[in-house]
C-alpha cells in the first residue's frame, strides 16, 4: 500500500488502482469475444471475400448506418428505429400488464387466506405451461395482431413474477401486520400504506429478472407474426442469411436490454438503499 492510502493490486507485473483492474476483469471477456470474431471473421473472407456467415466489422457498421439512416422505399420509415420503437411498445405494454396483474395476486393470495386458497394453486400450474405452445391457441382466438404479441410476452412474465412477488408478501411480518389493524387500520390502509411500500423494490428486481424472459417472447412472437419489429428483422434477414443484419440487431437487442437493466438497478439502489442493504 502506497502512502497516499490507496490499495493496488498487480496485475501481469503491472500495478494498478483497484478500479482500474475491476473494470480490466469485466471487459476481458469481450475483447476476448470481439477479438477471436475477428480473427475467425478475417480468416474466412480471405479464403472467400464473398462470405456471408460471418461479416466485418466495415460490412455491418455500412448495413446498420443504410437501416438507421436512409428511409425504406416502400413504408418512408427508418426501418433501425421503426423496428426499435415497436419492438419496446410491445414490450413495455406486455411487462407492465404482467407486472400490475401479478401485484394484484400476490396481494390477495399473500395476505388473504380466501384469496390463497382460490389463486395459489392456479399461479402454480399456469407457471408450467410453456408459453410459447400457447401461440397458436392466441393466434387463433386473437389473431396476428398486436393482442397475441402482447399475450404472449404476459403469458411468459406473468407466472413467474406473481409467484415471486407472492412468496416476498407472505414474508411480510406477520406482527407488522397484526400491529397496523390494531391501529385502527382499514384493509385498504395497510395495503396502501404497508403492503405496496415494501413491496416496490421487490417488484423492481423481479421485473429484472424477467425481462429476459421477456425479451426471448417478445422476439418469438414477432418471428412468427409481425411486419415489424426487432425479432421480425432477424427472422427476416434469416431467410437470405443477411448476417450483416441479424448480428448488430442481436448486438442492439442485447444493449437496449442491458440499458434497461441498468436504470432499473439504478432505481433500485438510489430511491431503495434500505431494501439493497438487506441483500
Amino acid at each position: 500500500m502506497s502512502n497516499n492510502g490507496h490499495k493496488r493490486s498487480r496485475l501481469w507485473g503491472i500495478y494498478a488502482e483497484p478500479g482500474v483492474f475491476k473494470w480490466i476483469l469485466r471487459l476481458l471477456p469481450f475483447i476476448a469475444c470481439l477479438l477471436i470474431y475477428n480473427n475467425v471473421s478475417q480468416n474466412r473472407h480471405e479464403v472467400n471475400p464473398q462470405d456471408k456467415l460471418m461479416p466485418s466489422w466495415s460490412q455491418m457498421a455500412k448495413k446498420t448506418q443504410q437501416l438507421a439512416t436512409e428511409p425504406n422505399k416502400r413504408t418512408e420509415k427508418l426501418v433501425f428505429w421503426d423496428d426499435t420503437k415497436h419492438s419496446l411498445v410491445r414490450l413495455l405494454k406486455g411487462v407492465s400488464l404482467a407486472t400490475l396483474v401479478s401485484i394484484i395476486f400476490a396481494i390477495v393470495i399473500g395476505l388473504f387466506p380466501a384469496g390463497r386458497e382460490l389463486g395459489q394453486n392456479f399461479t402454480n400450474v399456469i407457471s408450467f405451461i410453456p408459453p410459447v405452445a400457447i401461440l397458436p391457441i392466441l393466434l387463433v382466438a386473437v389473431g396476428v395482431g398486436e393482442t397475441s404479441k402482447i399475450a404472449l410476452i404476459f403469458i411468459g412474465t406473468f407466472p413467474l413474477m406473481a409467484r415471486d412477488l407472492t412468496l416476498y408478501v407472505k414474508q411480510i411480518p406477520r406482527e407488522m401486520i397484526t400491529k397496523t389493524m390494531t391501529l385502527g387500520a382499514s384493509q385498504y390502509q395497510l395495503v396502501t400504506k404497508v403492503v405496496i411500500p415494501l413491496l416496490i423494490p421487490k417488484v423492481l428486481e423481479t421485473i429484472r429478472l424477467t425481462l429476459g424472459a421477456g425479451w426471448i417472447f417478445l422476439i418469438v412472437a414477432e418471428g412468427i407474426a409481425s411486419s415489424e419489429g426487432l425479432g421480425y428483422r432477424i427472422f427476416q434477414a434469416r431467410r437470405y442469411m443477411a448476417m450483416d443484419t441479424i448480428i448488430p440487431y442481436v448486438i442492439w437487442i442485447t444493449l437496449l436490454a442491458f440499458t434497461v437493466d441498468f436504470i432499473l438497478k439504478l432505481i433500485l439502489d438510489k430511491g431503495f438503499k434500505w431494501y439493497s442493504a438487506q441483500k
